[in-house]
């Protein structure tokens, strides 16, 4: 009986990944990875066999390339039966938003070993690409981590802390700008979307909570991170002129501005 080492493979590029990842990717005899991870991972498990698992496409959509959960839990267990090293790449950290625990729980049932080796996870990349620390001294206290969208394909929000980072939002973000209202958001509430954090295009945008919308034509297409709340103001100096060029203005003193694109081929 082998092993089965998850890997944090980072939000984009291949550079993101960890020191510990690189070692553990080095040993591979197989490599299942998802859909968003750099090809050029490869160089370090040049020996290894890969096999593309990713998922593609939202709730409710089908697509001929996707790979169903149980396949991978399946293909894990058999794989950990014949190889050593089976290596589980996963975008991101393996343990946000990643369904780690069904495989955990897949290859806990029939005794095999597993590691875990965390990595980043869009929700700060994102943060990076922007310069908008997600914790802030004094008013920024508290980050929650959610995706904008259920199971069933409804889009869902709440306010529960400082700072909110909706992941996957990016084909609904008319409908989370509603539901941030609903939650109890101010219209005025800074907002930074971020979409292919981690990679060298990433593009950034400021928005507040009723001007959200305008966002899509920016992002369409392209996997896209919501930060919400104080993560999402500038920072320094130049925070009350990022603020002003984005609209974020009290209430009553004059209309929204169009989202401000920050950052383009970072």
């Amino acid at each position: 009986m082998g092993r089965v080492v998850f890997i944090g493979a980072g939000p984009g590029a291949a550079d993101l990944i960890t020191v510990r990842g690189t070692q553990r990717l080095a040993q591979a005899d197989v490599v299942l990875f998802d859909a968003l991870t750099d090809p050029a991972l490869r160089i370090y498990a040049p020996r290894a066999c890969w096999i593309d698992v990713g998922k593609r496409g939202a709730p409710g959509t089908r697509s001929e390339r996707s790979t169903e959960q149980d396949a991978i839990n399946a293909l894990l267990v058999d794989l950990a039966q014949t190889h050593d090293v089976v290596v589980r790449l996963k975008g991101g950290d393996p343990g946000v938003f990643g369904r780690l625990e069904q495989e955990l729980e897949a290859l806990a049932a029939v005794g095999v070993e597993s590691e875990i080796v965390p990595g980043v996870t869009a929700a700060l990349a994102a943060a990076a690409d922007a310069q908008r620390p997600l914790t802030r001294r004094g008013r920024g206290r508290s980050v929650a981590l959610a995706t904008a969208m259920t199971r069933e394909g409804s889009v869902e929000a709440r306010r529960s802390a400082d700072t909110a980072v909706y992941y996957m939002a990016g084909r609904r973000l008319a409908a989370l700008a509603r539901r941030l209202l609903v939650a109890g958001w101010a219209p005025e509430t800074p907002v930074l979307v971020v979409s292919r954090a981690g990679w060298p295009d990433a593009v950034s945008s400021e928005h507040r909570v009723d001007t959200l919308a305008q966002a899509t034509v920016l992002h369409a297409g392209r996997p896209t991170v919501v930060t919400v709340g104080a993560g999402a103001m500038g920072v320094g100096a130049n925070e009350a002129v990022r603020s002003a060029r984005a609209g974020l203005h009290a209430p009553g003193k004059g209309a929204a501005a169009q989202p401000v694109a920050l950052e383009h081929s970072l």
